[in-house]
């Protein structure tokens, strides 16, 4: 199985942000995102369990960086060139625009992200 960047789907798009997903990729989903300097995802987690992400994320930060905030209390920074894993339990807040490619299991990342459009209708995004 392949997919082009260009033909993962547009999920989401806005000013200076581009987020592609394609799910069930063989039970992942894959994101290409292109996200300004600013994006806290932290308001849009709120209600979830811990006000955090319960879904586990793989990826490769092409350009830019990324804070992420982990439910114990740890932070660290991913920059271009990072391949990283999220565990359960996580926000972040892009500190540089940032583009990346993010592998995510499907089942966890739909609930993740059906409760963020819901977050985002009640903040009127």
């Amino acid at each position: 199985m392949k997919i082009n960047k260009k033909s993962i789907p547009i999920a989401m798009e806005g000013p200076e942000t581009v987020m592609r997903t394609q799910d069930n990729f063989g039970g992942m989903t894959i994101c290409f995102n292109e996200l300004p300097k600013g994006t806290d995802f932290t308001p849009l987690l709120n209600g979830l369990n811990n006000d955090s992400c319960h879904c586990p994320h793989w990826g490769y930060v092409l350009s830019g960086k990324l804070l992420v905030k982990y439910d114990d209390g740890k932070e660290e920074i991913l920059s271009e060139g990072d391949v990283y894993y999220l565990p359960n339990g996580h926000t972040a807040i892009v500190q540089e625009d940032i583009k990346l490619i993010e592998f995510s299991p499907s089942k966890e990342f739909s609930e993740v992200m059906t409760h963020v459009g819901k977050k985002m209708a009640e903040l009127g995004g």
